[in-house]
C-alpha cells in the first residue's frame, strides 16, 4: 500500500470534496455550424471513420491519421533503438500489426483531431479540411497510448506508456502545459468533471507471458495517481491492491483498466486485468463495495497468455442518467447493458473482440467497437438489445464522440 503523507493526504480531502460534488462546469458547448459524430480509431489501419453520433451510424467521411508515414518510418529506421521498440510494439501490444491510431478527441471548434499514434510515439493534429498535419508532439520514451480531453475541450491528456509520465498538452499548439510522473505503463486518463483533477491509472507490464497469478508480482507498480490540473501536483494515490485484499479478493489483479465515473461523480466502475467483470468504488470512503462477475464463455480459452494485453474484458461506458453500464467483454466476444441499482445483466450480445464501450450522441445507446470484425455496433441502454452494426477499418479500438463542420464528407487536398 502507498502511504500518502500528512500533507497531501489533506489536499486529497480536499480532492475528494471537489470530485464527489456535481460539476459546476460541463462540457463546453460545440460551435455554431458543427455537426456531432462519433470517430472510431482504426489501429492497424492508420485511419479513423466518422460516423453519424446515432441512429444509423451512417458513415460520414475518412481521415488518414499517418498521412506522414513515410517520413516517421524513415525516422525510426535510421534510429537503432527506435526501432527496437518499434518492433516491439508490433511483436507485443499490436498482435503483429503497427499500432498506428489509439486515441481521438476534436477540438472545440471542429476544425482539427487530435490523435495519438502508439508506434510513433506522437500526438499529432490533423487539420479536418485538408488532412494535414498541424502540429506534433513526440512523447517521452517510445509508444503514445489512451488519452482523455478536458471538459472545456482546450487540454489533452496523453500517456507515455513506456516513459512513465502522462503530458497535458494544448489542443489548439500541441504545447506542453505540464505533466507528471506515474506508476508503470500509465493507461486510462479521465479528467473530473470541473477539470480540476486528473485521474491516471498504470497497469503494469501486459505484454509479458508471466501471466500466472502467483507471477502478479512481475508486472510492475500500478496505481492510480490523480493530480490537481493547474500544478500538476499529485493529490492522491490509490493501490488498489491495498484496497482488492479488504474486499477479499486478493486473487485479482490491481492493473485498472478501463473506468466509468458516476454521474457524481461519487462511485468509480473499474475493470482490471484477467477478470470477466467489474468492481465498485466508494470515493469517498475509499474503499471497494461490491464486484460484478459476468458469465464466462465457454469457447473462451483458459490459457491467460492467450488474451489480448492481459485483458479479458476492456471498454465500459454508462448512461448519461447513471442507471446502466454497457460493458465489452473483449475475450468472451460479447457486450452486456448491466443495472447499476441491481448489478443484474441483461442480455449478452455476440460480438466479435469488443475492445471499447462510449455513449452514442443521443445518449440511449452505448457503441462497441469489434476490433474481431472490424465493425462497430450500437445496444440499446433500455432493452440490452443490438440496434445496428456498421463496417469501418482495420481493428477499430477506441471510439469517440467529436464535431466536424456541417457538410463535412472528408478532407479535401489543397
Amino acid at each position: 500500500m502507498v502511504r500518502i503523507p500528512r500533507v497531501l493526504s489533506a489536499l486529497a480531502a480536499v480532492a475528494l470534496l471537489a470530485v464527489t460534488a456535481p460539476a459546476a462546469v460541463g462540457q463546453a458547448a460545440p460551435a455554431e455550424g458543427l455537426r456531432e459524430v462519433l470517430f472510431v480509431g482504426n489501429n492497424w489501419e492508420g485511419t479513423a471513420d466518422v460516423l453519424a453520433s446515432s441512429g444509423d451510424l451512417a458513415r460520414v467521411g475518412r481521415i488518414d491519421v499517418v498521412p506522414d508515414k513515410a517520413e516517421r518510418l524513415r525516422e525510426i529506421y535510421l534510429n537503432p533503438v527506435k526501432l527496437g521498440f518499434f518492433l516491439g510494439i508490433r511483436a507485443s501490444a499490436g498482435e503483429g500489426h503497427d499500432q498506428f491510431v489509439d486515441d481521438m478527441y476534436t477540438t472545440p471548434d471542429g476544425s482539427a483531431v487530435v490523435v495519438s499514434r502508439p508506434s510513433f510515439a506522437d500526438v499529432v493534429s490533423i487539420d479536418i479540411r485538408t488532412g494535414r498535419i498541424n502540429w506534433r508532439f513526440p512523447v517521452a520514451g517510445y509508444r503514445a497510448d489512451h488519452m482523455a480531453v478536458s471538459p472545456d475541450g482546450t487540454r489533452v491528456a496523453v500517456s507515455a506508456s513506456t516513459a512513465n509520465t502522462v503530458h497535458v498538452l494544448d489542443i489548439a499548439t500541441g504545447r506542453q502545459t505540464g505533466s507528471f510522473s506515474t506508476g508503470d505503463k500509465p493507461h486510462e486518463n479521465v479528467f473530473s468533471r470541473d477539470g480540476r483533477y486528473l485521474w491516471n491509472s498504470a497497469i503494469g507490464e501486459v505484454t509479458s507471458a508471466l501471466d500466472a497469478s502467483w507471477l502478479d508480482w512481475t508486472k510492475g507498480d500500478r496505481k492510480i495517481t490523480v493530480v490537481d490540473t493547474q500544478t500538476f501536483r499529485t493529490v492522491r494515490v490509490i493501490d488498489m491492491r491495498a484496497r482488492l485484499d479488504a474486499f477479499g479478493r486478493s486473487d485479482l489483479s490491481d492493473a485498472v483498466r478501463p473506468v466509468s465515473f458516476s454521474p457524481d461523480e461519487s462511485k468509480l466502475y473499474f475493470q482490471v486485468s484477467f477478470f470477466n467483470g467489474f468492481l465498485e468504488y466508494d470515493v469517498a470512503t475509499d474503499r471497494i463495495t461490491r464486484l460484478k462477475i459476468l458469465p464466462e464463455n465457454p469457447a473462451t480459452s483458459t490459457d491467460r497468455t492467450t488474451w489480448v494485453n492481459d485483458s479479458r474484458h476492456h471498454g465500459m461506458s454508462m448512461s448519461p442518467d447513471g442507471s446502466k453500464l454497457c460493458v465489452a467483454g473483449t475475450m468472451d466476444d460479447y457486450a452486456t447493458v448491466v443495472d447499476r441499482a441491481t448489478l443484474a445483466e441483461g442480455p449478452l450480445v455476440p460480438a466479435s473482440k469488443p475492445y471499447w464501450a462510449t455513449v452514442d450522441g443521443s445518449g440511449t445507446a452505448c457503441v462497441i467497437s469489434e476490433s474481431g470484425a472490424d465493425r462497430v455496433t450500437a445496444i440499446d441502454f433500455a432493452t440490452g438489445e443490438k440496434r445496428v452494426s456498421v463496417p469501418v477499418g482495420d481493428h477499430p479500438q477506441r471510439v469517440r464522440i467529436g464535431h466536424v463542420p456541417a457538410g463535412w464528407t472528408g478532407p479535401v487536398a489543397r
